[in-house]
């Protein structure tokens, strides 16, 4: 399986692109960033693009891929809806386009626990009608993710450094928090094993949960 990844310099991304350059059914990842980065691997080749509306130049680049992980966000923390909306659903949905037109087969979208397209929540709004947009795009699988906490593993580490400090701060209590919440505690491995699980294997859901997303990850 080939993979393209967005996101992968954030927490999950690197989540996610460590368990794909570890493991054989993934045989490349184009890693399409805004930067260049440092990570090196047989595995994995590097897209370099400022822009991430524009793709003219590029989208040829995305031929003969399988999936989309995408781990691409913002926090909606400070921000207006307008903002929120262009950086989550238009940048999304632009990306998408391209792609279900390249015939990448399979698209997988990080989203959060509480995402509702009618509810109160400004971010949970725009995360919904992201998802809802994505499932009307004629992709043959279409994931959306919904993770609780997700606790950082193997040197993993957010871009925001008081997220940091708190996952530092419950590092330690991990285990007991797995078993005690286990409907709302996820790390950064498990997603990444799972979006590789459902790329290959589907889902019986599109809207994965967190106790989906251990469920998909498990798969032998």
């Amino acid at each position: 399986m080939k993979v393209i990844l967005f996101g992968g310099t954030g927490m999950v991304g690197q989540g996610v692109l460590r368990e794909c350059l570890q493991d054989p059914r993934v045989e490349h990842v184009l890693l399409v960033v805004r930067h260049a980065t440092s990570t090196a691997s047989p595995k994995l080749t590097r897209l370099v693009q400022e822009n991430f509306f524009d793709w003219t130049s590029v989208e040829d680049q995305f031929n003969d891929y399988d999936a989309c992980f995408f781990c691409l966000g913002v926090s909606a923390v400070g921000m207006n809806e307008a903002a929120y909306r262009r950086i989550t659903y238009d940048l999304t949905l632009s990306v998408a386009e391209v792609l279900v037109r390249r015939g990448v087969k399979t698209f997988v979208y990080v989203s959060g626990q509480g995402t509702n397209e009618h509810g109160r929540a400004m971010w949970a709004r725009v995360k919904g009608a992201t998802e809802s947009a994505l499932q009307q795009l004629p992709f043959a699988q279409v994931f959306c993710f919904r993770p609780g906490y997700i606790q950082p593993l193997h040197g993993v580490r957010s871009k925001v450094g008081w997220y940091n400090a708190v996952y530092a701060a419950l590092g330690w209590s991990y285990p007991a928090l797995r078993r005690i919440a286990r409907n709302f505690v996820t790390s950064t491995e498990e997603v990444g094993r799972a979006m590789i699980s459902v790329a290959v294997h589907g889902y019986p859901k599109q809207v994965l949960e967190t106790v989906d997303i251990a469920a998909a990850a498990q798969r032998p």
